[in-house]
């Protein structure tokens, strides 16, 4: 049984939800509420899995008031409920379970619940330790809402950074030493080896967190137990939108939210370069894959919004850039169009020195006659 809680200022609707919501069956109505003030207030004390929510609404938006929820129950599953769908890209921002256009189809209904059941269940079952490698590398503590495992020293960390990275695989000291102390005498980086390994053992324990670092013969292993690995989960989405037939728009969100940046970015790690680079190619061949979607099913917000991700991490790629002009301009907005334009061209010739290809300063020429 999962419970829900309405929002919405328009009480046929509620009423519509609720009846709709209960011939699902296994939903039980925690709460209705036509003020999203009140809706926010009762959250704090209500036994709730799942909230639908209107966007539109007098007084605080319905976008407003999710960012409200989120920040009493953070990993709260939201389905808005909205006859617009100018707020899509809005919502996967903030991560949204579902967005659903009024009137309410059945078919989609039951599917957002089946959704909200699969978070719930998820949640249920999440990690009490998770380990973060997009956009850095940190350990979060289990029950410690925002700390992280302290480091006392930036070998230790690339010690604990090494052994994620070959995700429970048994590595030689002599790699582990020939990666994290290149040029190091062999005997005084065996010793800081085993210092670091003596010192994450002990920060684990002090820390509860629950990894261990084993040893079999001349190598050694970080065991996670059960502790989620963010890039797992990443690529785990990513492979679910390269391989399907018809991709889950609702992963694109959800792989958005966990890139933080590249992988082990900013540590100087230049063993996890390789891995760096193949992982933010399978990104960038998502979202095109997404791009294509959104495109297919007439969602130029979101079309627009994967190709600026693409441009923002392969701002040389003046195929994607030309897509995206091309977007603006059929959607009627000559100085986001410019906009692109100038971007690539800055990039181009003062970053990188070479000259716009030709098809793309054509385009720019057609923009003359443009609006």
């Amino acid at each position: 049984m999962i419970r829900v809680m309405l929002v919405d200022d328009e009480e046929d609707a509620l009423n519509l939800l609720e009846i709709l919501l209960l011939r699902i069956g296994d939903v039980e109505i925690a709460g209705r509420y036509s003020s999203p003030t009140q809706a926010i207030e009762a959250l704090r004390d209500a036994p709730v899995d799942a909230v639908f929510l209107d966007n539109e609404m007098p007084g605080i938006k319905g976008m407003e008031t999710a960012r409200r929820m989120r920040n009493i129950r953070p990993q709260l599953p939201i389905v808005f409920t909205t006859a617009h769908a100018e707020y899509a890209v809005e919502a996967f921002e903030i991560q949204s379970t579902d967005y659903l256009l009024k009137p309410l189809q059945m078919a989609r209904l039951e599917r957002a619940v089946s959704r909200i059941r699969q978070e719930v269940s998820r949640a249920k079952n999440r990690p009490v330790a998770y380990i973060q490698c997009m956009g850095g590398f940190s350990v979060a503590l289990p029950h410690e809402d925002g700390r992280t495992l302290p480091w006392r020293t930036n070998k230790a960390k690339e010690i604990c950074a090494f052994l994620v990275h070959h995700e429970g695989k048994y590595v030689e000291s002599d790699l582990i030493i020939e990666s994290v102390w290149p040029g190091y005498d062999p005997l005084k980086a065996r010793n800081y080896l085993y210092t670091c390994l003596s010192y994450l053992r002990k920060r684990f324990q002090e820390h509860h967190v629950p990894m261990s670092i084993e040893r079999a013969g001349n190598g050694f292993a970080i065991l996670l137990s059960g502790v989620a690995v963010d890039v797992a989960e990443f690529e785990g989405l990513m492979d679910g939108i390269l391989l399907a037939d018809e991709p889950d728009v609702s992963h694109y969100g959800k792989m958005n939210d966990l890139y933080k940046g590249a992988y082990m970015e900013g540590c100087d790690y230049h063993w996890a370069a390789y891995r760096q680079e193949a992982i933010n190619a399978k990104y960038l061949r998502s979202l095109r894959i997404m791009h294509q979607v959104f495109r297919k099913r007439g969602n130029a917000a979101l079309a627009v919004d994967s190709l600026q991700r693409v441009l923002a991490i392969a701002p040389d790629s003046e195929a994607d850039g030309r897509a995206l002009i091309r977007m603006h301009m059929e959607e009627g907005n000559r100085s986001e169009a410019l906009r692109v334009y100038r971007q690539l061209e800055h990039f181009m010739q003062d970053e990188l020195g070479v000259e716009l290809e030709e098809e793309t300063v054509q385009l720019y020429r057609k923009m003359g006659w443009f609006g």
